[in-house]
């Protein structure tokens, strides 16, 4: 089992644009059924920072994300719109969960 997150904050006039665009790429993930990933975003108190968590059953699997069409419309749209700060990848390893994914 793998984990990555990724925080980055946006303009607060892309807000609700980040917000809407997240949504087609998680529509486009539970569109292909059990891909082994479970992938959920949040926003933090000052309403225009992200962080997104993706954990992924098998670690060894290639991670789908970036090759769904509507992330890579989100990502480049972000990237040309929305920034105020970079985005931030980080991989994590996991000590213990309490459910099984």
């Amino acid at each position: 089992m793998k984990a990555v997150k990724v925080e980055y904050t946006v303009k607060p006039e892309y807000v609700e644009t980040n917000k809407a665009n997240i949504q087609k790429v998680m529509e486009e993930l539970r569109g292909m059924g059990d891909t082994g990933i479970l992938y959920s975003t949040y926003i933090k108190e000052d309403g225009c920072s992200f962080v997104h968590f993706s954990i992924h059953r098998n670690a060894e699997e290639p991670n789908i994300i970036p090759t769904l069409k509507a992330f890579q419309s989100f990502r480049d749209q972000l990237k040309a719109e929305g920034l105020v700060t970079p985005t931030q990848s980080m991989n994590l390893t996991m000590v213990g969960k309490s459910f099984d994914l």
